[in-house]
């Protein structure tokens, strides 16, 4: 195994512990309207991306007109992502919301046939069912039940970050740069809720305060983790090792809020773990 390779396994657990280790503090932060707690989380990605994009000049002078509409679409599904996310970690075992959340990839692969024209094999496509069917043993699906709002929620958080994705790896096609479609999408997310978070918002003390602060920061570290690893290593090497997001959610969900997922879900993470090992097995053969 080479350097770059062994650089972008370590930056890819590093980005899986950042946004897990965000979910928790949005979830320690209490309870709080969804967007409001959105806006600390964004305000503080624009605001590191926008020093970035300082430094890097060169990054502002590759922005294309007709790349306008995609940049739209991007940070609309990807503040849709957010505000389902929010949800869901809220009202779910942090571990079931992380779980969810991680079927994106898998949404990916749907949306890049439909939107990029992408080829997509039939066993790419019994992978996703597979995964989907893991997805509803963490989800439990009952009309009576407190949970399935939520996770549901938590469902479409995956599927509009699989949209988000999507729509990067169309702007990738089009030379645009990271640091950019990170401060477009930070800021366009930002200035969209405020109008809602305003509306809706409610005091907070000094320690939701901070809990939000650490939410934005792990966020933007996640943010910028993430790109530094698929910078370093093809995403069909080093994509499957994002899933660490799960043990890590298992580990902080039940250490600081006492939560034990059920035999359902674990079954439901088996079967999604197994899913991803078979598309990064896949895609290291093709």
């Amino acid at each position: 195994m080479d350097k770059k390779m062994k650089k972008g396994i370590i930056f890819i657990i590093l980005s899986a512990l950042c946004f897990t280790t965000m979910g928790l503090f949005i979830r320690l932060s209490g309870e709080l309207p969804v967007m409001q707690k959105s806006v600390f989380r964004n305000a503080i990605s624009a605001v590191f991306a926008f020093f970035i994009l300082i430094r890097k000049k060169d990054s502002i002078k590759k922005i294309e007109p007709k790349a306008l509409g995609t940049l739209v679409f991007r940070s609309s599904f990807g503040t849709l992502g957010i505000l389902c996310n929010y949800y869901a970690v809220d009202h779910l075992l942090l571990s079931d919301a992380t779980m969810l959340l991680q079927l994106s990839p898998f949404f990916a692969i749907v949306f890049s046939f439909i939107i990029l024209k992408e080829r997509v094999v039939t066993k790419q496509m019994l992978i996703v069912i597979f995964a989907f069917v893991g997805a509803l043993f963490v989800i439990k699906p009952s009309f009576s039940s407190m949970t399935l709002l939520p996770s549901l929620s938590g469902v479409c958080g995956g599927m509009f970050a699989g949209l988000a994705y999507t729509y990067v790896r169309k702007l990738g096609g089009m030379g645009m740069a990271g640091p950019f479609i990170v401060f477009f999408f930070s800021a366009f997310s930002c200035l969209s809720i405020l109008p809602f978070a305003i509306m809706s918002y409610v005091p907070m003390s000094t320690s939701q305060i901070i809990y939000l602060l650490f939410a934005g920061l792990f966020a933007c570290g996640g943010q910028f983790t993430m790109t530094t690893a698929y910078y370093s290593a093809p995403a069909k090497d080093i994509s499957v090792y994002n899933y660490s997001s799960i043990i890590f959610a298992a580990i902080l969900g039940f250490t600081f809020l006492g939560q034990i997922p059920d035999i359902y879900s674990i079954i439901g993470y088996i079967i999604i773990l197994i899913m991803a090992y078979a598309m990064f097995r896949f895609n290291q053969n093709k």
